[in-house]
Protein backbone atom coordinates (compact mmCIF):
# COMPACT_ATOMS: atom_id res chain seq x y z
CA UNK A 1 0.00 0.00 0.00
CA UNK A 2 2.33 2.49 1.16
CA UNK A 3 4.21 1.69 -2.50
CA UNK A 4 1.71 2.65 -4.33
CA UNK A 5 1.06 6.32 -2.22
CA UNK A 6 4.87 6.45 -3.22
CA UNK A 7 4.71 5.73 -6.71
CA UNK A 8 1.48 8.02 -6.99
CA UNK A 9 2.86 11.04 -5.31
CA UNK A 10 6.34 10.51 -7.77
CA UNK A 11 3.83 10.63 -10.58
CA UNK A 12 2.20 13.16 -9.37
CA UNK A 13 4.77 15.33 -8.78
CA UNK A 14 5.75 14.98 -12.43
CA UNK A 15 2.78 15.61 -13.72
CA UNK A 16 3.08 18.89 -11.96
CA UNK A 17 5.73 20.46 -14.32
CA UNK A 18 8.65 19.01 -11.99
CA UNK A 19 10.00 16.96 -14.13
CA UNK A 20 13.53 18.10 -13.67
CA UNK A 21 13.50 16.24 -10.02
CA UNK A 22 16.45 14.54 -9.65
CA UNK A 23 16.98 12.40 -6.53
CA UNK A 24 20.56 11.87 -7.29
CA UNK A 25 21.27 15.82 -7.02
CA UNK A 26 19.15 15.83 -4.16
CA UNK A 27 20.94 13.27 -2.33
CA UNK A 28 23.86 15.73 -3.34
CA UNK A 29 22.31 18.48 -1.83
CA UNK A 30 21.46 16.02 0.67
CA UNK A 31 24.66 15.21 1.82
CA UNK A 32 25.94 18.56 1.75
CA UNK A 33 23.32 20.75 3.60
CA UNK A 34 21.72 18.44 5.81
CA UNK A 35 24.13 15.29 6.57
CA UNK A 36 25.61 17.63 9.47
CA UNK A 37 22.36 17.40 11.45
CA UNK A 38 20.38 14.29 9.80
CA UNK A 39 23.06 11.85 9.39
CA UNK A 40 24.24 10.74 5.95
CA UNK A 41 21.31 7.80 5.73
CA UNK A 42 18.66 10.99 7.33
CA UNK A 43 18.12 9.12 10.69
CA UNK A 44 19.28 12.26 12.53
CA UNK A 45 21.97 11.03 14.10
CA UNK A 46 24.37 13.63 12.47
CA UNK A 47 27.62 14.73 14.03
CA UNK A 48 25.70 17.90 15.00
CA UNK A 49 22.40 16.44 16.70
CA UNK A 50 24.05 16.23 19.92
CA UNK A 51 24.08 19.86 20.49
CA UNK A 52 20.44 21.31 19.35
CA UNK A 53 17.80 21.75 21.43
CA UNK A 54 15.56 20.67 19.17
CA UNK A 55 17.10 16.68 17.84
CA UNK A 56 16.61 16.33 13.98
CA UNK A 57 13.76 14.08 12.88
CA UNK A 58 14.53 10.73 11.45
CA UNK A 59 14.23 11.71 7.56
CA UNK A 60 13.08 7.64 6.88
CA UNK A 61 10.34 7.53 8.65
CA UNK A 62 8.32 10.65 7.82
CA UNK A 63 6.03 8.67 5.91
CA UNK A 64 5.40 6.13 8.73
CA UNK A 65 4.49 8.64 10.87
CA UNK A 66 2.38 10.49 8.82
CA UNK A 67 -0.44 7.49 8.49
CA UNK A 68 1.84 6.21 5.59
CA UNK A 69 1.37 9.59 3.37
CA UNK A 70 4.87 11.56 2.71
CA UNK A 71 4.01 14.91 4.19
CA UNK A 72 4.93 16.78 1.52
CA UNK A 73 3.33 20.30 1.94
CA UNK A 74 4.58 20.37 5.60
CA UNK A 75 8.58 19.14 4.00
CA UNK A 76 8.96 21.99 1.53
CA UNK A 77 8.02 24.46 3.79
CA UNK A 78 10.12 23.49 6.67
CA UNK A 79 12.80 22.96 4.24
CA UNK A 80 12.34 26.64 2.35
CA UNK A 81 11.55 28.08 5.41
CA UNK A 82 8.24 29.19 5.26
CA UNK A 83 8.05 26.93 8.70
CA UNK A 84 10.79 27.39 10.08
CA UNK A 85 11.78 25.61 13.18
CA UNK A 86 14.27 27.38 15.53
CA UNK A 87 16.98 24.75 16.77
CA UNK A 88 20.07 25.65 18.47
CA UNK A 89 18.62 29.61 18.40
CA UNK A 90 18.50 29.54 14.54
CA UNK A 91 15.85 28.63 12.22
CA UNK A 92 16.49 25.44 10.52
CA UNK A 93 17.70 25.23 7.53
CA UNK A 94 21.01 27.21 8.31
CA UNK A 95 21.33 27.47 4.33
CA UNK A 96 17.77 28.73 3.87
CA UNK A 97 18.81 31.46 1.52
CA UNK A 98 19.64 28.53 -0.34
CA UNK A 99 16.83 26.75 -0.58
CA UNK A 100 14.64 29.36 -0.65
CA UNK A 101 15.51 31.04 -4.28
CA UNK A 102 12.75 31.60 -6.63
CA UNK A 103 9.47 29.91 -5.86
CA UNK A 104 8.89 28.56 -9.30
CA UNK A 105 8.35 24.96 -9.16
CA UNK A 106 4.89 23.45 -8.54
CA UNK A 107 4.57 20.48 -6.73
CA UNK A 108 1.46 18.92 -5.77
CA UNK A 109 0.22 17.28 -2.46
CA UNK A 110 -1.28 14.53 -2.11
CA UNK A 111 -4.61 15.92 -1.76
CA UNK A 112 -4.21 17.42 -4.88
CA UNK A 113 -3.28 21.22 -4.42
CA UNK A 114 -0.33 22.44 -5.95
CA UNK A 115 2.80 24.16 -3.59
CA UNK A 116 5.50 26.34 -5.51
CA UNK A 117 9.27 25.97 -3.65
CA UNK A 118 12.42 26.55 -5.77
CA UNK A 119 14.17 23.73 -7.74
CA UNK A 120 16.85 22.72 -5.01
CA UNK A 121 14.25 21.83 -2.67
CA UNK A 122 11.84 19.76 -5.78
CA UNK A 123 15.27 17.79 -5.89
CA UNK A 124 15.73 17.28 -2.06
CA UNK A 125 12.10 15.73 -1.58
CA UNK A 126 12.92 13.32 -4.66
CA UNK A 127 15.45 12.07 -2.49
CA UNK A 128 13.71 12.01 1.17
CA UNK A 129 10.51 10.39 -1.14
CA UNK A 130 13.52 7.48 -1.75
CA UNK A 131 14.74 6.94 1.58
CA UNK A 132 11.57 6.71 3.03
CA UNK A 133 11.68 3.22 5.40
CA UNK A 134 9.57 0.05 3.45
CA UNK A 135 7.55 -1.62 5.81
Amino acid sequence: MRSLIRLALVAALAATGAEAQDADIGRSLFHTHCATCHGLEGRGDGPMAGVLIVKPVNLTELTAANAGVFPLERVVKRIDGRDPLVSHGSPMPVYGDYFEGTFDRPIKTPAGQPILTSEPVVDLVAYLLEIQRQE
